[in-house]
């Protein structure tokens, strides 16, 4: 175990693999909550239970199919090091009881979202080993991860609403604008922090240009189409929830921007914590 005294109390949820559940969880909410249903308590044990399994069995591939001492490693994967096997264990058993709580308690369309997401974790897993192995910054992996990340989540709210509407399901979530938006974030969010070590580790200056405008470009465009969307609802039902993810990149911008102040590990403390901050806007816009 890392020792305590070393390591800063802000680092711990990131260690322990507890963000991506928090800012999954955060984000069901504001799925929920935008969509006009209500769910049940297993639809978010679920999720958070897979989400939590899921990547703390991804940090334990990467430690593998490392050599000890790789640049690609840092503390999270050191932690997962010297908390082996055990670790690997309860995630196996969170993603079994994530599985046993989705198939007993969740409508039947939960296995037609999941056969989607099936696929794609399956593309993941397959470019991550690929993507272990490359200096570059693994694109196609990040838009994976991300895209995964954001269907995974909203399919825990979505699937209860083919119980009010037939017409709707696992297919149509795909093109639905509020998983989309949640997913093009998602995707930047993971890919910031790559294109900030990448910098780092580079001292070609045209590189580093080349890093932050592929970062900064798709921030805008999201921020354009947030609006958008946020804009054109009669109804302003969903305004709140693309406000939120209009919040979010609003902040991984000035993250991006003032990154130099900041550790690589820091940064991705920051970075998650930028995903979960949008609540209380939600919070506030949907009161209004």
């Amino acid at each position: 175990m890392p020792d305590s005294r070393r390591t800063p109390s802000w680092l711990w949820p990131n260690l322990l693999s507890l963000d991506a559940p928090l800012v999954a969880l955060a984000w069901l909410f504001m799925f929920e909550r935008t969509w006009r249903m209500y769910l049940p308590w297993h639809g978010f044990a679920a999720l958070g239970l897979s989400v939590w399994g899921i990547y703390v069995l991804d940090r334990i591939i990467d430690l593998k199919l490392l050599g000890e001492g790789d640049e690609k490693l840092g503390p999270r994967h050191e932690f997962h090091r010297r908390c082996l096997p055990w670790l690997g264990w309860l995630a196996l058993l969170a993603v079994i009881a994530a599985g046993v709580l989705a198939g007993f308690f969740m409508p039947a369309e939960i296995f037609q979202y999941g056969k989607i997401v099936l696929v794609l974790l399956v593309a993941f897993f397959v470019l991550t080993v690929f993507a272990l192995q490359d200096k570059e910054i693994p694109v196609f992996r990040n838009i994976t991860a991300g895209f995964i990340f954001g269907y995974g989540t909203a399919m825990a709210a979505h699937v209860y609403v083919p119980l009010y509407e037939p017409s709707q399901g696992a297919w149509v979530l795909l093109i639905t604008p509020e998983m989309l938006a949640f997913a093009f974030l998602c995707i930047l969010n993971i890919s910031a922090i790559h294109f900030w070590e990448h910098s780092r580790r580079t001292t070609d200056e045209e590189r580093r240009a080349q890093n932050d405008l592929s970062l900064v470009l798709p921030l805008a465009v999201l921020a354009l189409a947030c609006l958008v969307f946020a804009l054109r609802d009669p109804d302003s039902t969903t305004r709140p929830f693309f406000y939120a993810v209009l919040t979010a990149t609003a902040l991984l911008y000035i993250l991006n921007r003032q990154r130099e102040k900041f550790s690589i590990d820091a940064l991705r403390v920051m970075a998650d914590l930028a995903m979960v901050a949008p609540l209380p806007v939600f919070f506030a816009l949907s009161a209004g």
